[in-house]
């Protein structure tokens, strides 16, 4: 039986992974997403500003509920556009975002990106935060 440690290096060998400071230098590019996959009193403690609220627990099911598909009408349309989308997904450290990106990798987005060191190497950098 592998150890969550074990699927995250596995996760990880197989993803895209972004430092703080990349994300940073386009956390105001109005062509990203950013999913902040924690839950709701994670994310409520403080987040990236434009980020929106996903917990990695519904993440592939409500993928398809996120804004920039929802301003489209045909849901089917509307996914394949998100996912000419660079989508980067944030989590308290950066575990629960390399199995998210993973598993979204898996279901055909190919611009998924996990933030290395998550939302505590973001605090720890003292980088803005929605309070």
């Amino acid at each position: 039986m592998k150890t969550s440690n074990q699927l995250i290096d596995e996760a990880k060998s197989k993803i895209k992974e972004i430092s703080i400071e990349d994300l940073k230098s386009k956390a105001n590019d109005p062509h990203i997403i950013l999913i902040d996959i924690r839950e709701p009193d994670e994310y409520q403690s403080g987040y990236i500003d434009h980020a929106v609220n996903m917990p990695r627990g519904v993440l592939e099911m409500r993928i398809h509920q996120h804004p920039a598909v929802l301003q489209h009408c045909d849901t089917s349309a509307a996914l394949n556009a998100l996912a000419e989308h660079e989508i980067y997904l944030i989590c308290r450290t950066g575990g629960r975002s390399a199995l998210a990106a993973l598993s979204l990798q898996n279901m055909g987005f190919p611009h998924i990106f996990s933030i290395a060191g998550g939302m505590q190497a973001w605090q720890d950098a003292n980088f803005p935060m929605v309070q």
